[in-house]
């Protein structure tokens, strides 16, 4: 414990992590908050609600490169406000927009979605030392495991409980909430010896995102495809054994091994490579597709479980390496669409091979597409030298064109 003792006492990293957890678990709720909207308050199917679902991630997907070139160029606290205020105008007007205006307007949300998880990482990339940013990823990863924990299944009870109107202007109120206190935190995105940079001309895109980055977005996306995956393998699994009802608890066991694991994963003196974490994911996950009922799930879901958040963590810290401080914004709003579109992707392709054999297809179609990324990445990191070209230095002369500003914020 004493690395994550080290870790949080960084100035600014406790409240940094704690303000990003609401936002994050508000976020990752979002699409739930709106399908329970489309489906209760405007009494549509559920075909209707995964299109307005699939607007804003598709929206989330295409978004989080140009929010991160905007924090490159422009600093996080003018992005975070500008972000905050669409996110407050859309979640106030949810209740009063016909379907057909709500379709659009999820899409534009999604595309200026409070770009918590991008200021998140890149202000650990910048206020940790190279020996403490693995234990810093370990926890940022955790985190992520709580929102999707508490999120979606806490606003899931208070609409069925409530009324979805009300459950979109407090999800919305805790979407402000988050991105205003990570403005009003202003974390640094660079650290101290990284504040020439503005001297620093910025790197073109082929200097940095080269094989080595390729494969971990590659990674990134197969990851979510697999969890994705899983979730839908998960109900497919119980309601073939008539136990759906236990499916939150299965959950609940795959997230706790998850941050078990990362937590794990975090003391560690040396990291694992980032493509046999996601291998063995994906090994761990095929088993599962053998498992008649909710007790094999949860002891299948407890191993794979310990494997999910280490890679997420390796995942990130590979890019917050990788990417050159001038493009670290674009880079990490990258690694967020890879892992928006692998989620996107999971469900439909887990779902068709469930339909076309067995519930427990599902669970080796997620793991063997984890093995076939891992695979990938291994292949394409072998290409490219580990670092990336430092960015090139401006001579004396005057030259602001596609120059990086100093410090954001």
């Amino acid at each position: 414990m004493f690395r994550y003792r080290q870790v949080l006492a960084v100035p600014g990293m406790a409240p940094l992590l704690g303000v990003s957890l609401l936002a994050r678990a508000a976020i990752t709720a979002d699409v739930t908050a709106l399908t329970m909207y489309v489906v209760l308050g405007l009494r549509m199917n559920y075909a209707a609600a995964g299109g307005v679902s699939a607007a804003m991630a598709t929206g989330m997907a295409l978004g989080g490169p140009l929010l991160g070139r905007l924090i490159d160029g422009r600093g996080a606290r003018g992005v975070l406000v500008g972000t905050v205020v669409l996110q407050a105008v859309f979640w106030l007007s949810v209740p009063v927009l016909p379907y057909a205006v709500l379709l659009g307007a999820a899409f534009a949300a999604g595309l200026g979605m409070v770009p918590v998880p991008l200021v998140t990482r890149q202000a650990i990339a910048a206020m940790t030392t190279a020996a403490q940013r693995r234990t810093a990823f370990a926890l940022e990863s955790v985190q992520g495991e709580l929102s999707y924990m508490t999120g979606p299944p806490i606003v899931i009870l208070l609409a069925a409980k409530t009324s979805p109107n009300l459950v979109a202007w407090g999800l919305g109120a805790a979407i402000v909430a988050g991105g205003a206190g990570l403005a009003l935190l202003d974390p640094p995105l660079r650290a101290e010896h990284e504040a020439d940079a503005a001297q620093a001309v910025r790197p073109r895109r082929r200097e940095w995102l080269g094989p080595r980055m390729v494969a971990l977005l590659l990674m990134a996306f197969g990851a979510t495809m697999l969890l994705g995956g899983t979730d839908l393998a998960i109900v497919a699994t119980l309601k073939e054994a008539g136990q759906v009802s236990w499916a939150a608890g299965v959950v609940a066991v795959y997230g706790i091994a998850s941050i078990t694991g990362g937590l794990v994963y975090g003391t560690f003196r040396r990291p694992l490579p980032t493509w046999l974490l996601l291998g063995l994911l994906g090994l761990a996950t095929v088993p599962a597709g053998l498992a008649d009922g909710w007790q094999w799930l949860c002891v299948a879901g407890a191993g794979a479980g310990l494997l999910t958040a280490p890679t997420l963590s390796a995942i990130a810290d590979g890019v917050s390496r990788l990417a050159p401080v001038g493009v670290r914004g674009e880079a990490t709003g990258l690694q967020s669409s890879a892992l928006s579109a692998g989620f996107a992707l999971g469900t439909p392709v887990v779902g068709a091979a469930i339909d076309a054999s067995l519930p427990g297809g599902g669970f080796a179609a997620a793991g063997l597409a984890g093995v076939a990324t891992a695979l990938t990445g291994y292949l394409l990191s072998r290409r490219a030298p580990a670092r990336p070209r430092p960015p090139r230095r401006v001579s004396a002369a005057p030259c602001t064109s596609g120059a990086a500003p100093g410090r954001p914020g």
